[in-house]
């Protein structure tokens, strides 16, 4: 299983902009828990978080989430994301919760939703990832 509180691997910028953490698994083990800071410069122009950013933050969600039931040496990368917008989502914290669904030696499906700071789903996602060596 990947280190992903390993502080000598920097977040990728996308990571960073996202403000992503991750907090580690909820008490089952199986769903990931990620937190996100949406910020005001995300949003549009009825003031709420522009649907593209959710949609980063959901891809990053279930990415780290496949990434942390792989072993080191493997990696993913997303072969499609299906995404709904089911609520306005506000500036700040936003978390993801991600579980893998399916997964084989070559794909995973993870799904994930986004809660807002009040507890609303405002998205979720099914991103379907092929499995890849590390170069």
């Amino acid at each position: 299983m990947a280190d992903l509180n390993d502080a000598a691997t920097p977040l990728p910028p996308g990571a960073q902009l996202l403000g992503r953490e991750w907090l580690g698994f909820d008490e089952t083990g199986q769903i990931a828990l990620i937190r996100f800071q949406a910020q005001s410069a995300f949003t549009n122009r009825h003031g709420t978080i522009q649907g593209g950013f959710l949609a980063a933050m959901l891809d990053s969600a279930t990415g780290i989430c496949a990434l942390a039931a792989l072993s080191p040496d493997l990696t993913v990368v997303t072969r499609s994301l299906d995404t709904r917008f089911l609520k306005p989502a506000a500036v700040g914290p936003i978390t993801a919760r991600a579980r893998v669904v399916e997964r084989t030696d070559r794909d995973m499906v993870v799904q994930a939703d986004l809660v807002d700071a009040e507890g609303v789903f405002v998205a979720d996602a099914t991103a379907r990832l092929r499995v890849l060596a590390k170069k």
